[in-house]
């Protein structure tokens, strides 16, 4: 804003009965030199002709790659990779109505997949805001995906008991006072890095850092083997989730609950001490692949 502009922005919200949203701006290189360890990270964000990781295809792609430090500070903005995609097909009408792409937009396009490889290349963390699905459709065309770490900002950051009653990101973003042109892979980008960039609003902590101490734990997933059917109310209130390959509820957890959770299906699922229910043990290094995803 103009300083006339940020002066009634100001007056408004002085009155208590306002909330101005200002325009986003990339986030600008913090001022001071890293007194800490540093490293790499990349924001990465697809837009997709639809969300069926078998058929559907990335369209645009959107990469912020930045250097923060061990504390999860963000000190500066690296690199930037933007670009379109003519997919195999057309893009579906509702596809082009909510990101704006048209057939028109990538005809002859090709996302320089080359560039995608260097820029990854020493990224310690890569982050989605919805990792599970952008990890997904980025491993099978750039393998570079597959071999890093990745973080969830969506589900890997306490929004909920830091006082948003939302997750999205356009959300989160209006919740911290701004806005933004949503559903483009750049401009998503930018938003997310900025809510990285940006304390918690209760506990003060930095969001990145916030994410990075949640993705470093090992997560288990637990399988609840032959849980009788008529129970599975119970399990859906618990967070269970169905896999239609093995037939079975599913849960992750931390690695502290397991206990607990041992003790909650011995007394309210099987009526019965359970042993040896299998498990599978997951890192940042392959959490939100298709390699561990039970539906694919």
């Amino acid at each position: 804003m103009s300083q006339p502009l940020d002066s009634i922005a100001a007056v408004l919200e002085g009155t208590g009965d306002y909330r101005v949203l200002r325009r986003l701006e990339p986030l600008a290189d913090h001022p001071e030199a890293p007194d800490e360890p540093t490293f790499i990270g990349l924001v990465v964000d697809v837009e997709t002709t639809g969300t069926d990781f078998a058929t559907d295809e990335v369209i645009e792609l959107g990469i912020l790659k930045f250097e923060y430090g061990a504390s999860g500070r963000i000190y500066r903005l690296l690199d930037t990779l933007n670009q379109l995609h003519q997919p195999s097909k057309p893009i579906p009408p509702e596809i082009t109505r909510l990101t704006g792409i048209s057939d028109a937009d990538v005809a002859g396009q090709k996302i320089d997949d080359a560039a995608v490889a260097r820029i990854a290349a020493d990224a310690a963390v890569i982050i989605a805001h919805n990792a599970s699905f952008d990890r997904q459709m980025c491993e099978p065309r750039w393998p570079v995906f597959r071999d890093k770490n990745w973080g969830c900002s969506c589900h890997q950051i306490p929004w909920r008991a830091e006082g948003h009653e939302g997750m999205k990101l356009g959300y989160l973003l209006t919740d911290c006072g701004f806005f933004h042109r949503g559903h483009r892979a750049i401009d998503d980008c930018h938003a997310l890095l900025a809510l990285l960039a940006r304390p918690l609003q209760l506990s003060g902590t930095l969001a990145l850092a916030a994410l990075l101490e949640t993705a470093r734990k090992p997560t288990v997933r637990l399988w609840a083997e032959g849980a009788p059917k008529e129970l599975k109310d119970l399990l859906k209130a618990r967070r269970y989730r169905w896999s239609p390959t093995r037939r079975t509820w599913y849960v992750d957890l931390d690695e502290a609950q397991i206990e607990i959770e041992h003790g909650y299906l011995a007394e309210r699922i099987y009526r019965r001490p359970v042993t040896g229910l299998p498990s599978d043990r997951f890192t940042a290094r392959d959490r939100f692949s298709s390699r561990t995803n039970p539906d694919l």
